[in-house]
């Protein structure tokens, strides 16, 4: 065979950087000795001499613009079209391949493409008794500029609010609430006027600047004050809310708190925008001075768009090794009011619309509003690999469904994307029911060896379908995620690994997900909502969950087999509502557990087709064991439990988190094939494929 085969393909090469010029040549790595050549400056100018190479000819190299270490701060998002595609095939003397064009860092530098502005002309002030800095900000208060976010030396700042942890509760809702109907006419009647107990509210300073939060269902309602009468005890806000004001599916009012108020700005890292005024207050860390104090506002609305279209997608252009941060995702009124499940309605700080085979790879997007990458529009073969998502306003990665023209109600799906080996962490800031990572009606989604973690409503959720009809979602993998810590009581009704809809060929193997906990209900380890369907739900490790390790809403044809489902705070495996043909099957399974009531199986089994079998029951405490409300001799008189047991699986150290089998297990001669945990997670360069 020819050693051409091997040799690897040629590449022309551009350069950008900080200190270039845009008049230079683009293809020096540094100034010359002079001053007469070197890197361009922009991006964009780079951009237009890759089109310019395009224009001589189909391309006969990859192509590489490289960029160098530094802050690249933009006056507009960066905008990609397929007249930056790369070529699709270059034949060659043995293969085909992509000539691929890729804007990567430079060796080991940090390239920093910033949406956002640095706020300089701090003054020392005193607010409410605390000494703080301050500074004016023209463009606020001629209203061309507003922003909810803010970071201070790459940390992020946070409003002054109310105690989160000691929520005040609506005493009495004012407006329509329906109490009949169907689930969703009873969820979705909102309202915009309540009653509030004495001393909660105030008529605060710039008080339709104030936003009331609500934490009910599985969402927040974050809309703005447009009164508050301390006399009456009756506050009204400039929308209706979106689903109604109670606390869950309960008659009594939503539990809230209140934010970015100005009387309440006293705490270090804590600061409030005055916008009548165009002041910016800050109270300043232990450590940080004014003088150096970096204050980064965000400007954009996205950061980097591919943006292909029907006609003409977008292809085989990267992204690697780059660093995205800043931006302020900008929602109308009705976008706030119509405040949706999963925040689906945010969109991405940099997104892919109508792509084909293109890739971000060892990147990181931090420091953003809304969801940091978003893949919609239908497109295709599209990687996000070895990336870092952390500290989001919002959530990590959506790939949606979107319409594709003003004709179309709804397009496909994305298809054949893969998300592997990323970190994805510290979401839901603002926009709290935003998730690490969003599949909406979409196939081939593959979502695996991820780190996901610190999302306060879910960390994974696949499928966008409710209820038996078509969903248009098909094999769909999420496999060897580690997803940790998610919830933190603050939401209800959620999953580490959630999924809605009939999705045929859809896996969900091999992960880790511990430490979920939800405000009242719904706090599972992996929750089949309503309709999923023909999921394999296999070889999982599930522990710690505030309500229990797995639930089925209601579905068809699930088979949960051979996963460790383990220490669920009230039960260890749910059904809630029976739907029409419900059925699954929960074979070989470990159910450990060491809650108070000794529940293992509970939820409502009277009309359910399900084959139970061959599982391990053990309740560390010895106590007597409860499956529906009877015994398991009782269980399985019912025949919905055969040639299962109660024992000891004998785990290495589960209180640690270590859920090896000992060799003498029972649960390896039940059948239970042990799980190599080793596999979960992010994997070193050299596995990745």
């Amino acid at each position: 065979m020819s050693n051409a085969f091997y040799q690897p393909l040629p590449v022309t090469e551009f350069y950008v950087s900080p200190a270039g010029n845009d008049r230079w040549s683009g293809k020096k790595p540094s100034a010359r000795k002079g001053r007469t050549d070197g890197p361009f400056k922009t991006i964009e100018r780079a951009q237009k001499a890759v089109r310019a190479l395009k224009k001589k000819g189909r391309l006969s190299t990859a192509v590489k613009v490289w960029l160098r270490g530094g802050l690249y701060e933009l006056n507009k998002p960066l905008v990609f079209t397929s007249a930056d595609s790369g070529t699709s095939r270059l034949k060659t003397e043995r293969l085909q391949l992509p000539m691929t064009i890729t804007y990567a860092a430079y060796q080991d530098e940090q390239p920093v493409i910033s949406g956002g502005r640095r706020i300089t002309g701090w003054k020392p002030a005193r607010v409410n008794g605390c000494d703080a800095w301050v500074c004016t900000i023209p463009p606020v208060r001629q209203g061309k500029w507003n922003f909810t976010q803010l970071w201070v030396n790459g940390q992020r700042a946070t409003r002054p609010c109310t105690d989160k942890k000691r929520l005040f509760q609506i005493t009495q809702l004012l407006g329509k609430v329906c109490w009949e109907g169907t689930v969703w006419q009873m969820y979705d009647t909102g309202q915009d006027t309540f009653q509030f107990k004495q001393g909660d509210l105030q008529d605060w300073h710039n008080v339709q600047d104030v936003d009331f939060v609500a934490l009910h269902f599985w969402i927040e309602s974050r809309i703005p004050f447009a009164a508050i009468n301390v006399k009456t005890h009756t506050a009204r806000l400039q929308h209706k809310s979106r689903m109604r004001l109670t606390n869950d599916s309960g008659s009594e009012g939503a539990f809230y708190y209140v934010d970015n108020v100005f009387e309440l700005l006293r705490e270090p890292g804590q600061w409030y925008l005055d916008r009548p005024a165009g002041k910016l207050y800050y109270i300043p860390r232990a450590g940080e001075t004014i003088e150096t104090a970096e204050v980064v506002a965000p400007v954009l609305p996205r950061l980097a768009v591919f943006q292909g279209s029907e006609d003409a997608p977008i292809r085989h252009l990267n992204l690697q090794g780059l660093t995205f941060s800043h931006n302020q995702w900008v929602c109308g009124p009705e976008a706030l009011t119509a405040t949706r499940q999963a925040a689906c309605h945010l969109g991405g700080a940099v997104a892919f619309f109508q792509a084909e085979h293109c890739a971000m790879q060892q990147c990181t997007v931090e420091h953003v509003d809304g969801y940091a990458i978003e893949i919609n529009q239908n497109s295709f073969d599209v990687d996000i690999l070895s990336s870092r998502v952390t500290d989001l306003a919002g959530g990590g990665i959506k790939i949606w469904h979107a319409a594709s023209g003003h004709d179309r109600q709804m397009a496909d799906g994305c298809q054949d994307i893969t998300v592997a080996d990323c970190q994805i962490s510290d979401g839901g800031h603002y926009h709290h029911q935003a998730v690490g990572v969003l599949v909406g009606k979409c196939s081939g989604t593959q979502v695996i060896h991820n780190d996901i973690h610190h999302f306060n409503y879910t960390g994974i959720s696949i499928g966008w379908q409710w209820g038996y009809e078509k969903g248009d979602s098909y094999g769909n993998v999420i496999e060897y995620n580690h997803v940790h810590h998610i919830g933190h009581g603050v939401l209800s009704d959620l999953g580490g690994i959630y999924a809605l809809g009939v999705q045929p060929g859809t896996r969900i193997r091999y992960n880790i997900v511990h430490d979920v906990t939800s405000r009242t209900y719904g706090g599972s380890g992996i929750y089949t909502d309503e309709g999923s369907s023909n999921i394999l739900i296999e070889g999982n490790l599930v522990y710690r969950t505030g309500t229990q390790p797995f639930t089925q809403h209601y579905g068809q044809s699930n088979m949960i087999r051979n996963n460790i489902f383990a220490f669920g705070g009230k039960t260890q495996v749910n059904r809630s509502v029976p739907g029409p043909g419900d059925d699954f099957t929960l074979t070989k399974n470990i159910i450990y557990f060491d809650n108070d009531s000794g529940v293992a199986i509970d939820g409502n089994w009277s009309k359910i087709r399900a084959v139970i079998n061959r599982n391990l029951y053990f309740h560390r405490r010895k106590k007597p064991l409860v499956f529906d409300g009877g015994s398991l001799k009782q269980w399985q008189a019912r025949g919905l439990d055969r040639d299962s047991t109660v024992a000891d699986p004998l785990f290495v150290n589960p209180d640690k988190g270590d859920f090896r089998l000992k060799p003498n297990s029972p649960a390896i001669k039940m059948g239970f094939q042990p799980i190599d945990f080793s596999l979960v997670g992010p994997r070193p360069s050299p596995k990745r494929k």
